[in-house]
């Protein structure tokens, strides 16, 4: 949970059964299970294919196979989408829905490996896509992420935190806890949105049997790269999703109020299919308010706990000066070992064979080269043996201010616009209103308010 960065453990789940779920194993334990899948366009357009433009057919695993060897069907639920020009992908099945009678299978999924004592498949979505399926370019509000690639390989495009100014964020399609990108990373439009130069790539290959961990708020774009693909994730809670569920619960009640008010009929034109709850501005306050509890009380657990935690420590420390005369031997003998022994093993890299960071990408799109990365490595170690991806304060200082003046620059950029393109839309408002900058502080002063 320490590490500041993407990176691939390759050697942790050579042995979890789930290893072995390729599309054709899953099918012979989902027999005749019907299954949503997203049907995307295989073209590079400068738009993103966000799921409100994409098509959904229900289907079977035995179907799905059956279309993908790209023979021609006259009957089933594919039959409408020529194998040749579009992509398939059954995405975000959480496993508690896809194997509601099968709670067995949860064991095959070990996520306690990584040091969460109990997590399984039960906390874990599943992702099947054929060649081009894809994730429009996101960050996620909550939590941070952990991928198994089980069979094909896909690219990712990652880019950190403080380049959010530079990916041009947006509400609109909505969908709770992903903040998307208007461009489409891998075809950017450079000439509406120049900012997007500066953003910092990394990239990488994830092949089966290895595991992304994927930190807080970096962005990221997934894409099939192999005929078939199977991957599993499970989002991992933080201390930092308290908060941002209130700034969520903000998000959804101005882009509903919003844009129900513009056009109360058309909710599917920006309303992500996922998001299947009522809107109405009664629910939506519920919902808010439901939020604003749950940080309060996690706040006045937390504080229980940590008044207990304190007086076993001073408990400790009482127990620990009767024998004073002890630790004080310890400390002129070996102290000093035990001291220098600790700075060494905090200064060590927790990268090795096994833990591989995703490294800052060159300057031109990714390309197939052999390996699992993709980049020059140019920013990949430094002169003092320190891995370039763990900032210094000052460094992560210098980026943030960057960051700040990204808008302006942004502003500025647009100021020349003809009259013609001066108007703004009810998109164009939620995008500075709903902002995460926005909502952060919204939520800030939300919370302080309650507090007074």
């Amino acid at each position: 949970m320490s590490l500041q960065r993407p990176a691939v453990f390759c050697n942790m789940a050579f042995d979890w059964p789930a290893q072995h779920w390729t599309v054709k194993h899953l099918s012979e334990v989902l027999p005749g299970k019907q299954i949503r899948f997203r049907m995307g366009m295989k073209r590079t357009d400068t738009v993103p294919q966000f799921e409100t433009a994409c098509n959904y057919v229900e289907a079977t695993l035995e179907e799905f196979l059956t279309w993908n060897c790209g023979q021609p069907t006259m009957s089933g639920p594919f039959r409408d989408y020529d194998h040749s020009k579009f992509w398939a992908y059954a995405d975000y099945k959480y496993f508690v829905s896809l194997f509601d009678n099968k709670a067995d299978i949860f064991q095959d999924v070990i996520w306690s490996d990584f040091g969460f004592p109990g997590r399984n498949g039960r906390e874990s979505t599943l992702w099947i896509g054929s060649m081009g399926a894809h994730t429009p370019c996101h960050l996620d509000s909550y939590g941070c992420n952990l991928v198994f690639q089980v069979q094909g390989r896909k690219r990712w495009h990652l880019f950190p935190p403080e380049d959010t100014p530079f990916l041009y964020p947006t509400r609109i399609p909505y969908e709770e806890s992903s903040v998307f990108s208007k461009i489409n990373v891998v075809n950017p439009d450079l000439k509406r949105f120049p900012q997007f130069r500066k953003a910092r790539r990394h990239t990488v290959t994830l092949n089966p049997g290895q595991v992304l961990f994927v930190p807080r708020h970096w962005w990221h774009y997934v894409e099939s790269i192999d005929p078939v693909t199977v991957s599993i994730n499970s989002w991992i809670e933080l201390e930092e999703d308290h908060q941002a569920r209130v700034e969520e619960a903000i998000t959804r009640m101005l882009v509903c109020a919003l844009k129900t008010a513009e056009d109360p009929t058309n909710t599917r034109a920006w309303l992500n299919p996922t998001e299947v709850e009522e809107t109405s501005h009664e629910v939506n306050c519920r919902y808010l308010n439901r939020a604003v509890s749950a940080l309060f009380d996690h706040y006045r657990t937390s504080k229980v706990i940590e008044i207990q935690a304190l007086r076993t420590n001073r408990e400790d420390m009482k127990q620990e000066g009767l024998n004073v005369h002890n630790r004080t031997a310890v400390e002129q003998t070996g102290g000093q070992d035990v001291i220098l022994g600790t700075g060494k093993w905090e200064a060590a890299s927790p990268f090795g064979p096994d833990l591989v960071p995703v490294i800052l990408s060159s300057e031109e799109l990714p390309s197939e080269r052999g390996g699992i990365f993709e980049g020059d490595g140019k920013d990949f170690v430094g002169k003092d043996g320190e891995h370039s991806g763990k900032l210094r304060c000052t460094k992560r200082q210098r980026m943030t201010s960057k960051s700040e003046d990204a808008v302006v620059e942004q502003i500025a950029s647009n100021s020349s616009m003809a009259p013609s393109q001066t108007f703004i839309s009810t998109d164009d408002l939620l995008d500075c209103l709903v902002n995460p900058q926005v909502t952060r502080i919204v939520a800030q002063l939300l919370i302080q308010g309650r507090s007074l």
